[in-house]
């Protein structure tokens, strides 16, 4: 029953496999395509468009603000009457008749009027524009960081699907060397050279590595489906297969690396820095005058959509907050502290990336030293069982232990392209960090 469970699941497997659409990609398109399509990318470029919004409104401090307006008013305060025909050029002699005067006719006034106000020196505005250029500069640097991020993420998804195709590879090799052995086997027993055991113990063997190619296949769609994921795709009916093979790549470490202070993260929070600076130069700078411009061109008449009089006004405004509460007083205080922190955790996050590099440094010689350790013993497994193969063949050994030297040079192999996989992948850390 477990033979028979464990088949089905392989059938299943095999037909579910079998029904995708394989599409074969290198490591080169999927570069090219991921940071047009990435969704995080997406969201790091609407922050940096956000931030230029917020920068293209800063161009009030230094451009004028124009409005256009048209009112039409009906009435018969003593005031507003007399205002209007003022206004409207139509005062005569007996409009300044105390009666007329107290108590006016109802009086109808329609105004076009024409208002500019250009600002002249407003320092503070000026400040608070170069903080926001200093956003932009920083969320690009973020942006670019991230792109660099999304490339190690991809280099990584991409070889973990190298490694998935590869155990299934070796796991297939395995499967023929199983049934293979299974056949030789099947014949003693007709034969009645070895006992039914034998047998099963085979058949358990065959089982459980149908079993592990099942869970193989499987996570081959689990790794391509997280590349569909990266580049924002729909991965119903579709799988990937790359067309490099799982290599070790070359190692190109130098002793002792130093943690480069031209790293986009880095580059970013020093410019932050820049931003906190203009940010205290603005709130001092609200102690200072401001001088603005305004002006304004009225038409009147009291009759609708005519123009019988009109009249302009200009002027120049200087004014300054002499004092408002210690306001502008408490936001330098609190930008400087702010300051202060943001260069503690810059000096702490360059520490904790020299502290990751060192770190990254030593698991690329460890996973390295790995790679020959168990590439070792795969060889020595693998000869192993050679010599206890050709033993059986002579009846010189059990069909258990050629059983237990199939399974252990199967095992071996695995690890060494796992091994593999954890030096590449400890390597392009380490390229992400430096």
């Amino acid at each position: 029953m477990r033979k028979t469970f464990f088949t089905g699941l392989a059938v299943l497997s095999f037909l579910s496999f079998s029904a995708q659409d394989t599409i074969s990609i290198s490591k080169k398109d999927l570069e090219q395509r991921i940071n047009s399509q990435n969704l995080q990318v997406k969201l790091a470029e609407a922050d940096v468009n956000s931030a230029k919004a917020d920068l293209l409104m800063s161009r009030a401090s230094y451009l004028p603000n124009v409005t256009a307006s048209y009112t039409g008013i009906s009435t018969n305060n003593p005031l507003m009457a007399f205002g209007s025909k003022l206004n409207q050029e139509r005062v005569v002699m007996e409009d300044f008749n105390p009666a007329k005067l107290n108590s006016p006719d109802n009086i109808f006034n329609f105004a076009t009027k024409l208002e500019v106000q250009q600002p002249i020196f407003n320092k503070d505005a000026v400040y608070m524009k170069k903080a926001g250029e200093v956003k932009v500069d920083v969320l690009n640097l973020k942006k670019e960081r991230t792109e660099d991020y999304l490339k190690f993420e991809l280099n990584k998804a991409y070889m973990q699907l190298q490694m998935a195709y590869k155990a299934v590879e070796v796991l297939e090799e395995a499967k023929s060397t199983v049934l293979a052995n299974k056949k030789v086997i099947d014949n003693y027993y007709k034969n009645g050279m070895i006992q039914k055991s034998d047998v099963l113990d085979m058949n358990v063997r065959v089982a459980e590595i149908e079993s592990q190619i099942q869970f193989a296949k499987s996570n081959v769609r689990n790794k391509s489906d997280y590349i569909y994921f990266l580049l924002d795709e729909n991965a119903e009916g579709k799988v990937f297969e790359p067309t490099e093979k799982l290599t070790h790549q070359e190692n190109i470490l130098q002793e002792n690396p130093k943690l480069n202070v031209d790293r986009k993260d880095l580059q970013a929070y020093r410019k932050s820095l820049e931003a906190y600076d203009h940010l205290i130069k603005s709130s001092e700078a609200k102690f200072l005058p401001r001088v603005n411009a305004f002006g304004s061109f009225e038409l009147h008449d009291n009759r609708p959509y005519e123009f019988g009089a009109n009249g302009y006004l200009v002027g120049v405004q200087v004014s300054w907050n002499v004092f408002d509460g210690m306001k502008s007083k408490s936001e330098i205080e609190k930008q400087k502290a702010e300051l202060l922190k943001s260069q503690t955790e810059i000096k702490q996050y360059q520490k904790q990336s020299e502290l990751e590099l060192n770190k990254s440094y030593r698991q690329v010689l460890d996973a390295d030293n790995k790679v020959n350790l168990t590439k070792q013993a795969w060889e020595q497994s693998a000869e192993a069982y050679r010599i206890r193969k050709n033993r059986y063949a002579q009846g010189l050994e059990k069909a258990s232990d050629i059983l237990n030297a199939e399974t252990l040079m199967s095992k071996k192999e695995l690890e060494y392209q796992q091994a593999i996989f954890e030096y590449n992948t400890a390597l392009e850390y380490f390229k992400f960090l430096n």
